[in-house]
C-alpha cells in the first residue's frame, strides 16, 4: 500500500513503539560542506537511523555533463537499498535537519524503485524533538537483504534533449531561490539564469516556520494557479535534489505525480549551446 507522503513525529513515535519493521534514513547533508550531515548523524540522530549521504548514496557519478547529482545506476540503488534492509512491505521514513530536500530526494528515489511504503518526516529532526523524541549516538546494527527487486522508473523522469525539444507544451517549476532563477547569483553552476519558459517555486515556500509542510489545501492554492491547463509538470532545480521537494508538497495537496528533471539546471547550463532565459 503506498504511504502517504509524510508522517508527523507522534506517528513515527508509534510506528517505532509497535516493532514493525522499519528503516529509518538520516539524509542531512549541506552543499557548501558535504561532511556536515554525516557527522551531525554522529553526534545525534533518532534511534535506529542509518546515515544517508547525498553523494555517495542518493546519486550517481557526475560527468560534468550529467548534473551534479544525477540519478544513481539502478542497479546500484537497488543494491544500496537491499544493503540498508529495505525490501518491499518494510517501512522507510527519511528525514533531515535542512527543511526536508534531502530527505525527499531519498523519497522519490524509493518511489522511483517502487517502493511505496516511504515517507518523509514532517519538520524532521527538529519536529521529532519538539515532539519529546530522544536522539542517540549509538550506531544500529543493519541487517543486510538482497538488492531490492524493483524497477526503476515506477516515478517519471524526463531527459534533457526530451526537455529541449518539448519545453514549450511542458509547464517547469524550478525549485531554485528567486535570485538564482532570475540569473542575479549562480554559486554553484555553469551559467546563470533559467530554462526558458520555467516558472519560479522556490521549494522552501512549501513550509511554514516550524519546518514542517504547509496544509494540503494552502498548497494546493498555491500550486494551481502554477500548473493550471497542464497536461505535464515538470520539476527542476539545480540539481535535481530540491525538485523532489515541489513534487513532494504536490503530491500531499492532491494534485497529483509531477515529472523530474533529474539533470536540472547544472546539466541544462553546462551546454552552452542550450537557450537561457534571465529575469523575472
Amino acid at each position: 500500500m503506498q504511504d502517504a507522503p509524510l508522517i508527523a513525529a507522534s506517528e513515527l513515535a508509534a510506528l517505532q513503539r509497535s516493532g514493525a519493521p522499519l528503516v529509518l534514513l538520516d539524509c542531512g547533508f549541506d552543499l557548501a560542506d558535504p561532511g556536515a550531515g554525516e557527522r551531525a548523524w554522529a553526534a545525534g540522530h533518532i534511534p535506529g537511523a542509518i546515515h544517508a549521504h547525498l553523494d555517495r548514496d542518493l546519486a550517481g557519478r557526475p560527468t560534468g555533463r550529467n548534473g551534479r547529482h544525477p540519478l544513481p545506476e539502478a542497479a546500484d540503488w537497488a543494491a544500496r537499498v537491499g544493503r540498508w534492509g529495505i525490501a518491499p512491505g518494510v517501512r522507510v521514513v527519511t528525514y533531515d535537519a535542512q527543511g526536508s530536500p534531502y530527505a525527499a530526494r531519498a523519497w522519490w528515489l524509493l518511489r522511483w524503485l517502487g517502493h511505496d511504503a516511504v515517507a518523509v518526516l514532517d519538520g524532521g529532526l527538529a519536529a521529532w524533538q519538539a515532539a519529546g523524541g530522544a536522539l542517540t549516538r549509538e550506531v544500529g546494527t543493519v541487517t543486510a537483504r538482497p538488492p531490492y527487486p524493483g524497477r526503476a522508473g515506477a516515478l517519471p523522469t524526463i531527459a534533457v534533449d526530451a526537455l529541449l525539444e518539448r519545453r514549450g507544451a511542458l509547464r517547469i517549476l524550478d525549485a531554485r531561490s528567486a535570485d538564482r532563477y532570475r540569473g542575479d547569483a549562480e554559486p554553484l553552476d555553469a551559467a546563470a539564469g533559467h530554462i526558458p519558459g520555467a516558472v519560479s517555486r522556490f521549494f522552501k515556500l512549501n513550509l511554514e516556520a516550524d519546518g514542517r509542510f504547509k496544509p494540503a489545501a494552502t498548497l494546493r492554492a498555491e500550486f494551481e494557479p502554477l500548473v493550471a491547463g497542464a497536461a505535464t509538470v515538470v520539476q527542476q532545480c539545480g540539481s535535481g535534489v530540491t525538485a523532489c521537494h515541489n513534487l513532494l508538497a504536490m503530491m500531499h495537496a492532491g494534485l497529483g505525480v509531477s515529472t523530474l528533471y533529474p539533470g536540472s539546471w547544472s546539466e541544462w547550463s553546462s551546454d552552452p549551446s542550450r537557450p537561457v532565459a534571465r529575469g523575472a
